[in-house]
């Protein structure tokens, strides 16, 4: 297909690979901040095929799994109202609430729908003006155009049986935060092209600077992949510092002007919890108060709603790069798809969801030989 092909050329790839070999002569660690390219990596097995001193971690690049524990239970209490239909996209009706998933809300009768889109909540909310229709407003910067559309949308024609349940997140915070906390060791960052298509990479240039580390936005494909890990390695070992676009069939520095426009109207910048990480300053969207009537936390009056994570998953250390799926002792033993533990292991952008689906068998024949010890990295 064209324009999918040329980036998975295995020749190209092969190029790439060898380029990376040919200048690496230290030890780096690379975080990729998009769950897209955390699949595209363990699939097509693009760490393994990178130097010994070259590592990859994986990175809160997943919107489904960063969303905190307690914004699940709220989604959950607002979803079994009899008034309600409640709507998202297909990836969050399996992640794990305290008790129970918003699958099983629907099981017990609750108006529940898989929507592709939040202007189809809004089509809903117009033919059904006797229900409160409320959409799961759940991603990074990526989605925030089309649910701060939705927003607007509502507003302008006077529909007021709508409102949104915001879960929006923002990289750059998000970065800053795993460069400052102690146990950090990623030394250069994959940026997520999707994010910049929209938000440029301006907001990457200070983090650049202030901690001294590259920062390379990158495409989704194993070519994409591939050539912003020899640009960061290429950084690295000539001791830079930069900001780069690797993805430039997409990106442009200033982002998307007129979606960024109407994020900044509909939308303020708040504190905001990621699950398994804790509360992270200034790395949240919320609505602005012209808009505040479209909040379903304050429709619904579950803002004050609290909940522990779970001990046993370690999917706040996977989300921070400290630790890989496989080192978690219940995976794919007592946490799998099916009974999952955290987000991590639903979402179709997981970490461990990737690794269940593309390594878990030579994970565990590892597991076998080595009686329980640390089988992949």
């Amino acid at each position: 297909m064209k324009f999918i092909d040329e980036y998975r050329d295995g020749e190209a790839a092969r190029k790439l690979t060898d380029a990376i070999h040919r200048i690496t002569t230290g030890n780096w660690t690379l975080m990729e901040v998009c769950g897209g390219q955390t699949h595209a990596i363990v699939k097509f097995g693009i760490d393994e095929l990178l130097p010994d001193g070259v590592e990859l971690v994986h990175g809160p690049g997943c919107p489904v799994c960063v969303t905190p524990l307690e914004l699940i239970d709220k989604a959950i209490a607002i979803a079994a109202r009899p008034e309600v239909i409640f709507c998202s996209f297909g990836d969050m009706l399996r992640v794990p609430g305290s008790e129970k998933d918003l699958f099983m809300v629907k099981a017990a009768g609750g108006d529940v729908r898989i929507v592709y889109s939040p202007l189809d909540a809004v089509r809903i909310a117009r033919e059904n003006p006797d229900r409160e229709v409320v959409f799961f407003a759940v991603g990074f910067e990526t989605t925030a155009p089309a649910n701060a559309m939705a927003v607007w949308q509502a507003k302008q024609l006077g529909i007021t049986n709508f409102s949104i349940l915001v879960s929006h997140v923002l990289v750059p915070p998000a970065i800053e935060a795993i460069l400052s906390s102690p146990q950090n060791r990623v030394q250069a960052f994959l940026a997520a092209g999707h994010v910049c298509t929209i938000m440029g990479y301006t907001e990457y240039e200070p983090l650049a600077k202030k901690y001294k580390v590259p920062i390379v936005v990158t495409g989704f494909e194993p070519v994409d992949i591939l050539q912003g890990v020899y640009m960061c390695v290429k950084q690295l070992e000539e001791g830079r510092c930069e900001v780069e676009n690797q993805y430039a069939r997409s990106v442009r520095k200033e982002g998307n002007v007129p979606a960024r426009t109407r994020i900044e109207e509909v939308f303020r910048i708040v504190p905001r919890k990621w699950r398994g990480v804790g509360e992270i300053a200034e790395s949240g969207l919320g609505l602005t108060d012209e808009y505040a009537e479209y909040d379903a936390e304050q429709k619904f009056n579950v803002a004050e709603y609290t909940a522990e994570e779970p001990e046993e998953c370690i999917a706040g250390l996977v989300l921070q790069g400290i630790k890989k799926p496989a080192e978690c002792p219940a995976f794919a033993t007592k946490c799998t798809p099916e009974h999952p533990f955290g987000a991590t292991m639903v979402s179709n952008e997981g970490a461990c969801a990737a690794y269940y689906r593309y390594r878990r068998d030579s994970i565990g024949e590892g597991r076998s030989a080595s009686a329980g010890g640390k089988s992949y990295e």
